[in-house]
């Protein structure tokens, strides 16, 4: 799978969406931008995204998403995450609709908001389609084509005013009911075992000690895939020769060596950090997967 398509990367495959050249602070905080779906590329490449994207569907076509696909045969709103890969493959020749893509900085003002990826529409292992009907895609429709024509205003106000327009798509959506009718990839373990590798990753580096790891067990990467972590760990075992939990250890170790050696937080913080409740459960650890102690390693590096 390709690593992560940036935003600067998605224009340069696709040159026409950013037909104003809208730079990547455009919005003043976070990035912005909006544009038409007609005559878009067929096949868009499995990939995870640096954005969120939300997508008015005209066409049909299959959207493959983790470790799923649906059959897309009417109009549908598509939502996005950037944790989980996702591609496009298009059936009919007639594709419309619109995008709108944004980050995150843009979506929240002000103080500190709760992310995305733990809003009901974005949250990892929710479904992200849902179909609408001809009365919800006139007035969605109405919401894309006032971004379209906002966003090359000269408005002071404008993005101000396209936040609240993607909100109100938002908030459309969520009044709906996503759909259910996913079908299984036959190389799901394989999905499956992308999707839990991109989380782990995900949580790393660690840059704030206050902020302990959300993520630690087996059991806590299955329910943030809404899958059973039997499931899981029979997908990881089989794609890898590992199991979830070595994975797990194995990259909290390798950012603990990086921790000790790079900074000059205390064993506490560190261990805080990295999600251990106590200091002894971190040095037990660390010692048991590399045959040092924290102090050891760090006296070492000195």
């Amino acid at each position: 799978m390709k690593l992560t398509e940036s935003v600067e990367e998605f224009y340069t495959r696709v040159p026409k969406a950013n037909p104003l050249g809208l730079t990547m602070d455009n919005a003043g905080s976070g990035h912005f931008n909006v544009f038409s779906r007609a005559n878009c590329s067929p096949l868009t490449p499995y990939s995870r995204r640096d954005f969120y994207k939300v997508s008015l569907i005209i066409g049909t076509g299959k959207i493959h998403y983790a470790d799923k696909w649906i059959y897309i045969d009417r109009p549908a709103l598509l939502f996005s995450n950037p944790v989980i890969p996702y591609s496009w493959e298009a059936e009919s020749a007639l594709q419309d609709g619109w995008f709108c893509l944004f980050t995150e900085a843009f979506i929240h003002t002000g103080e500190r908001k709760e992310s995305l990826q733990d809003s009901p529409l974005f949250k990892i292992g929710s479904n992200p389609v849902f179909f609408i009907n001809d009365t919800q895609l006139k007035e969605i429709s109405e919401l894309f084509i006032k971004m379209t024509k906002e966003i090359s205003s000269d408005y002071l106000h404008r993005y101000n005013l396209l936040r609240n327009y993607l909100h109100l798509i938002i908030h459309e959506a969520m009044k709906m009911n996503p759909t259910e009718n996913f079908e299984k990839h036959t190389n799901a373990s394989s999905r499956i075992t992308s999707l839990f590798m991109e989380l782990l990753e995900r949580q790393f580096p660690i840059d704030n000690h206050q902020l302990s790891l959300k993520l630690k067990t087996a059991n806590d990467y299955a329910r943030s895939l809404s899958i059973h972590v039997n499931h899981l760990n029979r997908s990881v075992k089989e794609s890898t020769g590992k199991t979830t939990t070595e994975h797990i250890a194995s990259r909290i170790t390798r950012e603990a060596r990086a921790l000790l050696q790079h900074t000059d937080w205390n064993i506490s913080e560190i261990a805080y950090g990295l999600g251990f409740e106590y200091p002894a459960y971190f040095t037990n650890f660390f010692k048991k997967n590399t045959g040092a102690s924290p102090i050891e390693l760090r006296q070492a590096a000195v």
